[in-house]
């Protein structure tokens, strides 16, 4: 197969372009290579590591002329061209509705006049919002599965982390989502990766195409972004420990995570992009199947790094999700794909790899 691959020079991108060439694939790359993500931003470097046969093409997935012909020939698409991360403030907001939503509303556009069949898409975990959540209540169980609103300010300033069941206020355990989940987009990266997964389920009813919405949970590994206000956990750790310093972990350290290695997402989006579920847009958690706090993340990195402990804060923000993990049966089922890649051994390989 012939396969688009936009961002295909990005953390998760390069990873992908590997897995994808390792399967057979021919592979286009197209990536604007913006500053904020490539530290070089040039054509020279990015081509050097992309694999071999991949063709690297300089192009914003916004350029409708660039993505048109880019698919030329093309029997598939993998779609991670984005602005990530949380952002700054409300100050960002106009560059993530144009990078992701225009930039998704474009390419769906030329793959619409291209006849192209299936996109294979980056969503997040940040679709959920909370994760998910049950009363136990004054027995086990009581309320059942439950939508938490907002935490309080009294609660966290208390050192409460976790949020209240909305009908008796009894403090809820966390527990796995799953895909059937409702959407709660809580800031605006969130807010569009929702949204593309709609544009996606329009393209989809329209045309008769297929969809693949890989719902990403904490994505780590060699390469990540660092040193940004868009960095991921683990990366921001990472250079607190590189700098002699104790990693500072909000809250009480508990808020639970999965993070999953890159290179196994890399081959989540390779089978992805090769075996369409349809009909429609299909979404499937990309997570490690195991639940990680942040504190456990931050105590990992220093044990590998032989760096200081981590330091506790009860420091809170009030906008930030408690608990968020996924269960990946489904895509156990529809792709036949796990993670293979323990923590402790991503870790390592992210000391290791070049800062």
């Amino acid at each position: 197969m012939r396969i688009l691959l936009t961002g295909g020079a990005g953390f998760i991108g390069l990873p992908t372009a590997r897995a994808l060439t390792a399967a057979g694939h021919d592979v286009v790359v197209l990536d604007s290579l913006r500053p904020d993500v490539h530290a070089s931003g040039t054509v020279s470097d990015a081509a050097t590591t992309l694999p071999d046969g991949a063709r690297l093409v300089r192009a914003d997935v916004r350029d409708l002329d660039a993505v048109t012909a880019s698919l030329d020939g093309v029997d598939a698409v993998v779609h991670l061209a984005a602005k990530v991360g949380l952002g700054v403030d409300i100050a960002d907001v106009d560059d993530y509705v144009s990078s992701n939503d225009l930039g998704t509303a474009v390419l769906i556009r030329a793959v619409a006049a291209a006849g192209v069949p299936h996109v294979a898409y980056a969503s997040s975990m940040v679709v959920y919002g909370e994760g998910r959540y049950v009363c136990t209540g004054a027995g086990s169980g009581e309320h059942g599965v439950v939508a938490p609103g907002p935490r309080r300010v009294e609660d966290l300033d208390a050192g409460i982390f976790d949020p209240r069941c909305p009908r008796c206020d009894a403090v809820l355990a966390p527990g796995l989502v799953g895909e059937d989940a409702p959407l709660d987009p809580r800031n605006v990266y969130a807010a569009t990766k929702v949204h593309g997964e709609h544009l996606l389920a329009a393209w989809a009813r329209e045309t008769g195409g297929t969809a693949t919405a890989l719902r990403f949970h904490n994505v780590y590994g060699p390469g990540m972004p660092r040193d940004t206000p868009y960095a991921g956990v683990a990366s921001l750790f990472r250079s607190e420990l590189a700098h002699g310093r104790a990693p500072r972990v909000f809250e009480d350290g508990a808020q639970r995570r999965d993070f999953v290695h890159v290179d196994d997402v890399a081959a989540a989006v390779s089978l992805a992009a090769a075996h369409p579920a349809g009909p429609g847009v299909t979404p499937l958690n990309v997570g490690s199947g195991t639940v990680t706090t942040v504190g456990g993340m931050a105590q990992v990195l220093a044990d590998v790094m032989g760096g200081p402990a981590p330091v506790v804060t009860g420091e809170y923000r009030a906008g930030d999700v408690r608990h968020v993990t996924a269960s990946s049966d489904r895509a156990a089922e529809v792709l036949g794909w796990r993670a293979r890649i323990g923590l402790r051994e991503g870790i390592g390989e992210l000391v290791a790899a070049p800062a």
